[in-house]
C-alpha cells in the first residue's frame, strides 16, 4: 500500500488537472500540504524526538550549502546553483521516502526537510534578487517559514512534558492522516503540474547530467557522514539521507524568481529535474529493496 499510494495519487493529480477545478485544487492542496500536514508530522516528530534530528537538520542545512557553491564554481550562475541545492522535499520527497522507506525509517525525512527548508527560506531569496536583501528580512522570513514554525511549536510543547500522549489514539489518528494526507497532496499536485508543463528533450539531457553530478556529490557528502558524523543509528538513516540528492529543484523556485527578475527560466530546469528525478528515485528505490 505504501508504494501504491504515491502512485496512485500521481495518477490522479494527472487526471484533475484537466478538470475545470484544476485552478482552484492546485493552489489549495499545496497550501495545505505547506501549512497543515507538513508541520503536523513535523510536530509530532519532534515532540516525540528521536536522537539524532539536530544532527540530520545540520547535515541538510550545510549539504545544501556545499552543492550550491560547488555548482556555482562550475557554472558562475546564481539560479542554475540554487536549483541544483534547493530540492524539492515536500511535494516529492516524502511520498518517495514513505513509498521506499516504509513510515517509520523515512521519519528521517522530517529533519532533512526542515534544514533544507532552513536553507531555501535563508538563501533562496539571496540567490535570485539582484538587489542585496537586509540580514533582518530573511531572517524574520526564514523565522515565519511552516516549518521553522513547527520546529518552534515542538520546542514549546517539549516544555510542557507532553511525550506520554505519543500513544493517545486521538492524537495516532491526528498524525496517521497527516501523514497520509501529505503523500497524496505532495503527489496528487506533483501530477498536475506535470501535466500542464512542456519539456524538451535537451532539457531532459541536461538534468540528467546535473542528477548524475548530484548523486555523485551525495555519495561523498553521505560517505563523510558515515564515518564522520556522531549519529545513532547511522545505518538506519544513510540510505533516506542519499534521496536527499535524487530530488529534483524545489518548485517554488520559479515564484521567486518571477517575483525578483520578472523571468521564469528556472521552470524548464524544474521540470525536467522532476521527470528525470522520478525515473532516478523508481531505480533507488528498486535497488533498496533488492540489496
Amino acid at each position: 500500500m505504501a508504494l501504491l499510494f504515491p502512485v496512485l495519487s500521481f495518477m490522479c493529480g494527472l487526471i484533475l488537472a484537466s478538470s475545470k477545478f484544476s485552478a482552484e485544487l492546485k493552489p489549495l492542496l499545496s497550501l495545505l500540504l505547506a501549512r497543515i500536514f507538513i508541520p503536523i508530522v513535523i510536530i509530532y516528530n519532534m515532540v516525540f524526538y528521536k536522537s539524532g534530528s539536530i544532527t540530520l537538520i545540520l547535515f541538510a542545512f550545510f549539504s545544501c550549502f556545499i552543492l550550491f557553491f560547488v555548482f556555482l564554481q562550475l557554472s558562475k550562475d546564481r539560479l542554475a546553483s540554487l536549483c541544483f541545492s534547493y530540492t524539492n522535499m515536500a511535494w516529492l520527497g516524502f511520498p518517495i521516502a514513505i513509498a521506499i522507506f516504509g513510515t517509520e525509517h523515512s521519519m528521517a525525512m522530517i529533519p532533512l526537510y526542515i534544514g533544507v527548508s532552513i536553507f531555501g527560506n535563508s538563501w533562496a531569496v539571496t540567490s535570485v534578487s539582484s538587489e542585496p536583501q537586509p540580514k533582518l528580512y530573511l531572517l524574520k522570513k526564514m523565522l515565519q517559514s511552516p516549518p521553522v514554525i513547527a520546529l518552534i511549536v515542538a520546542g514549546v510543547l517539549r516544555c510542557f512534558d507532553v511525550q506520554h500522549f505519543q500513544n493517545n489514539l486521538i492524537v495516532e489518528w491526528i498524525y496517521t492522516l497527516a501523514k497520509w494526507s501529505m503523500s497524496f497532496a505532495g503527489m496528487c499536485v506533483l501530477g498536475m503540474w506535470l501535466r500542464k508543463t512542456k519539456v524538451h528533450w535537451a532539457d531532459i539531457q541536461t538534468s540528467a547530467k546535473l542528477a548524475v553530478l548530484k548523486m555523485f556529490c551525495g555519495l561523498i557528502l553521505c560517505g563523510m557522514a558515515y564515518f564522520l558524523l556522531p549519529l545513532p543509528n547511522i545505518n538506519t538513516y544513510i540510505g533516506v539521507m542519499f534521496l536527499l540528492f535524487c530530488l529534483p529543484p524545489a518548485a517554488n523556485i520559479v515564484a521567486l524568481e518571477t517575483h525578483y527578475q520578472g523571468t521564469g527560466v528556472s521552470a524548464k530546469y524544474i521540470a525536467s529535474g522532476t521527470i528525470v528525478s522520478v525515473v532516478v528515485c523508481v531505480i533507488y528505490g528498486v535497488v533498496v529493496h533488492l540489496f
